[in-house]
């Protein structure tokens, strides 16, 4: 059910690492401001891509100039993913068999980046937002079947409650629920999940990878409701992707499916599905069953990697070759699209970097507010990295802003 690119995700991918304590501070000078906002780029130094600690750097604009980790910037320690919500960055640790913490940062008065509290947590696997807070789940995969859901108040970082469910009863067929995202729709929390065996051996292999599932909670006492089903693609979303499932503007819900391709070095069996959407619409929770956007047939014969909410009923999506397991984001077979899920249109994004150029992939782009344009940071082959903005109008990539580092793993904007 999940291949072992991605089953290593969480330890070998630049994602974003930990800001280790709260008085470590940055000896350079302050960055001049200008404007009322700041972009927030995690990087890593120069010469590491997928280990070693990370920095968060400011910057007024992403379409042109040069910044760098030397001298400048937040530095961090350990293995921290992110975050951005209620004008804060949220970085969340990733302590592995450990205790996690959230660490905050925010433009004081006069737009510089500055440590604003921390938090003790679990480690958690899923996070996503509801109003003014962070809902964050831990997920066990082995031994303990309950699974912890933590409501984070994020303008006054503390946890509001904690509740539980045991993953093999919402399973119900001998396996065990694995979230793959955490999303607010009106008044509940709808979190994909898809099915993990959780044995020695066979932790994520799956007898159940033609099947989608949608557990529904309350808020904000977080009871389970129900489960919404499917038959007609495999699960929403993968492990820690955080992407997969969106209520639109006009108040429908649209659900990607990645359709796994498997890998037979590990056992894990392939989907016999498309990757594709499905819709819950509006004031229903069921799946929509005159709805189905084959991705894979529309992109010809490409599988969905991740699906990026843009504005009105547009995503970015990333793409991928089906002869290919699915790639970490350092790999070089990464394709972007733009797809109106209604019209159920596709279109390759031209400018960017061939995929085997590709050396890294950041994990979390910046979509601009107003869902107009999308930026990525870009790292090819002997040159440092770039933030490639692409025009969701045109469909077309220009690039732009250097950092001189590793490898960018996130992008963010905050106000002040």
């Amino acid at each position: 059910m999940l291949n072992l690119s991605i089953k290593k995700l969480v330890f070998a991918t630049c994602v974003a690492s930990l800001f280790a304590s709260c008085d470590k501070k940055n000896d350079a000078p302050e960055p001049e401001t200008e404007g009322n906002f700041q972009y927030v780029i995690v990087a890593t130094p120069e010469g590491s891509t997928s280990e070693g600690a990370d920095y968060l750097l400011q910057t007024g604009s992403l379409t042109e100039g040069s910044i760098t980790t030397v001298g400048a910037g937040l530095e961090q320690d350990g293995y921290r993913y992110f975050v951005f919500h209620k004008n804060k960055a949220f970085s969340l640790l990733y302590g592995q068999g450990n205790p996690g913490a959230v660490t905050t940062y925010a433009l004081d008065e006069n737009g510089v980046l500055k440590y604003f509290s921390n938090l003790q947590t679990e480690t958690v696997q899923v996070f996503g937002t509801y109003g003014d807070e962070l809902i964050l789940m831990k997920c066990p995969r082995q031994g303990d079947a309950n699974a912890g859901i933590y409501r984070v108040d994020a303008v006054n970082p503390q946890i509001l409650s904690t509740s539980y469910v045991d993953v093999v009863q919402l399973a119900g067929n001998g396996e065990r629920a694995h979230f793959s995202g955490v999303f607010q729709v009106d008044n509940k929390i709808y979190a994909p999940y898809f099915c993990v065996k959780g044995v020695a051996g066979q932790v994520f292999h799956s007898d159940y990878t033609d099947s989608t599932w949608v557990a529904v909670f309350s808020y904000p006492d977080m009871n389970l409701e129900k489960v919404i089903k499917d038959d007609r693609t495999s699960y929403i979303g993968y492990y820690f992707a955080q992407r997969g499932l969106t209520q639109v503007e006009d108040g429908d819900v649209y659900a990607f499916s990645t359709a796994t391709t498997g890998d037979a070095a590990s056992g894990v069996v392939a989907s016999t599905k498309p990757s594709a959407a499905v819709r819950i619409k509006k004031g229903t929770s069921e799946f929509d069953r005159n709805y189905f956007f084959n991705i894979q047939e529309k992109s010809g014969g490409y599988h969905l990697d991740r699906a990026f909410y843009l504005s009105g009923t547009k995503f970015l999506l990333t793409m991928y070759p089906d002869k290919t397991v699915a790639p970490i984001y350092g790999s070089n077979t990464l394709k972007f699209a733009i797809v109106d899920v209604v019209a159920q249109s596709f279109t390759w994004v031209t400018g960017m970097p061939e995929p085997e150029q590709l050396v890294h992939v950041s994990r979390l782009p910046y979509v601009e507010e107003d869902g107009t344009s999308v930026a990525f940071g870009i790292t090819v082959a002997d040159e440092y990295p770039h933030v490639y903005t692409i025009d969701v109008a045109t469909a077309k990539a220009t690039k732009g802003l250097e950092v001189i580092s590793g490898c960018i793993t996130s992008i963010g904007k905050l106000t002040f």
